[in-house]
């Protein structure tokens, strides 16, 4: 079994699911998101600059909030259907999160909001 192979099963050989992936990244964006927030408030504030980025950057943390939860629920679900369901919502609302990062993230950089 190759490295890769190893790291992408658990140690009772079980294939690694999308879920966990989606978990830690999505906390982690969570962060991401309250930290720009937070920076973007200064900047704003400093050069007396009223913008929508901040509140829309709050929606995607909750947003990425939601997609960690599912995928909490798919990593506790023992049923094959359920965790699937699971996370697949959480995969949905993580791509949704990017996207509207991104979206963000290109208004603030060309001024638009």
């Amino acid at each position: 079994m190759s490295r890769l192979d190893e790291e992408r099963t658990l140690r009772n050989g079980e294939p690694r699911e999308l879920s966990e992936h989606i978990f830690s990244v999505s906390a982690g964006m969570v962060g991401v998101c309250i930290t720009v927030i937070g920076l973007f408030r200064i900047v704003s504030r400093s050069q007396h600059v009223d913008s929508v980025a901040d509140n829309l950057l709050a929606i995607d943390a909750l947003v990425f909030l939601a997609s960690c939860f599912l995928a909490y629920l798919g990593l506790r679900e023992r049923g094959s259907a359920n965790r699937r369901r699971f996370e697949r919502a959480a995969d949905y609302l993580f791509l949704a999160g990017l996207t509207m990062m991104s979206v963000v993230g290109v208004l603030i950089a060309y001024e638009v909001i």
